[in-house]
């Protein structure tokens, strides 16, 4: 699993933290659910590479992810250790690359690529049977998106039969589908490969000093050019338990204003993606705190409230509260992301907005209401109107 990307575009979510570790849906990080899809499918010997600022990622797998060491399983997390000289990681591709040793030790046939920090459900065994059942060397999971939308992503050209004829890289003219004209597979980011076939790919690409030594950029075009790459389609992918409105639902947000949607997702009576499905359920750690406790008529409508949270007289909507938030008298919580710890104050408002952990909001004062007093007291504002506050903040009056 690659895990070691920076995600500048979530600052400062991850101003101090790598992206895979950013709080997701109130209780989980965003890496437990690419985790959770591997280890429901029954693929449990999971190398997570990681690079950036990992040390809560680290901490987080160490202390949640404990596979059955008497069955061979593990998640481990393989911090960048320089075993091809003094550098670190150069690319996803030199990211497996220098961790080379992790492939020769476990000397599996198939290698399941995958990213850290995607929202979704996935049988990842349904997609292993296709790559074996194609006979080709490389398979990537493509998911189909608008034509006209298909621009922000690396576009997969493929033929009916799955082949993949080219791999553009956000192109202006995106191809559209053979079987859907005004559709076009996005990649996932989400491969896999025979494993003699990878390292080949790899230790070439290693010797090419023209290469950007990339996964999406040079390894999977290389392998199409070869004529041994297909798509694997997601639409065709069946997870149990799923529902019709969240069936194939897959979220990138490495933006803030796709993390705060994604969130937006989860809290309605029919949500767009369903966190309670017993049948492939998202594991992460238990929270040891008691149950969340409403009082002096606090409220919460369309909301989820994780475990250690008070609302003492204030009023939650459409939002998603981590745990051991306290929300004070007459305080207003709408359509916004708590992350765990925070205070806010008697008559607060926390209008569209974004607040990671232990930020405090004091009595009276506004986050999302007026973007131009966000911004003076130093605040991100996203393109589309999301105020975050950084890690620890006490939110200024004026």
């Amino acid at each position: 699993m690659l895990a070691g990307g920076e995600g500048k575009r979530l600052m400062p979510l991850t101003m101090d933290r790598a992206k895979p570790a950013v709080p997701f849906g109130g209780t989980y990080r965003l890496i437990d659910f690419v985790l959770s899809n591997l280890a429901n499918a029954g693929l449990r010997q999971v190398a997570v590479l990681t690079q950036y600022k990992s040390h809560s990622l680290d901490r987080h797998i160490s202390l949640t992810w404990r596979m059955s060491t008497m069955l061979g399983n593990y998640v481990t997390p393989v911090p960048a250790q320089q075993r091809r000289g003094p550098r670190w990681y150069q690319g996803s591709a030199d990211a497996i690359f220098q961790s080379m040793n992790l492939i020769t030790d476990e000397d599996p046939d198939y290698i399941v690529v995958f990213g850290a920090d995607n929202i979704y459900r996935m049988d990842v065994s349904q997609m292993v049977e296709a790559h074996i059942d194609s006979g080709l060397d490389c398979t990537v999971a493509g998911i189909r998106v608008p034509r006209d939308q298909a621009s922000s992503f690396g576009v997969i050209d493929a033929d009916l039969d799955n082949k993949i004829k080219s791999f553009l890289e956000k192109p202006a003219d995106p191809p559209g589908l053979a079987d859907d004209p005004e559709s076009s597979y996005a990649s996932m980011g989400n491969y896999i490969f025979t494993k003699t076939a990878l390292i080949d790919a790899l230790e070439a690409d290693a010797d090419d000093p023209e290469s950007r030594h990339d996964m999406g950029g040079d390894i999977i075009p290389g392998f199409v050019d070869q004529g041994a790459a297909q798509v694997y389609d997601f639409t065709q992918n069946s997870v149990p338990g799923a529902t019709a409105k969240d069936i194939n639902y897959w979220r990138d947000v490495g933006t803030i204003d796709a993390y705060h949607e994604a969130h937006m997702d989860l809290v309605s009576v029919d949500p767009i993606f369903n966190l309670y499905n017993d049948d492939w359920p998202i594991w992460t750690y238990p929270v040891q705190m008691p149950g969340a406790k409403f009082v002096l008529e606090g409220t919460a409508e369309d909301s989820i409230v994780s475990p250690g949270c008070i609302i003492s007289g204030g009023q939650v909507e459409s939002s998603v509260l981590a745990p051991a938030i306290v929300l004070q008298e007459r305080s207003q919580i709408n359509r916004s992301v708590l992350l765990s710890g925070v205070r806010v104050g008697p008559g607060a408002v926390v209008d569209n907005a974004i607040l990671d952990k232990n930020v405090i909001v004091p009595a009276g004062a506004q986050v999302g209401v007026d973007h131009e007093a966000d911004l003076a007291r130093g605040y991100t504002v996203s393109s589309g109107g999301i105020t975050v506050v950084g890690k620890g903040v006490t939110v200024s009056l004026t």
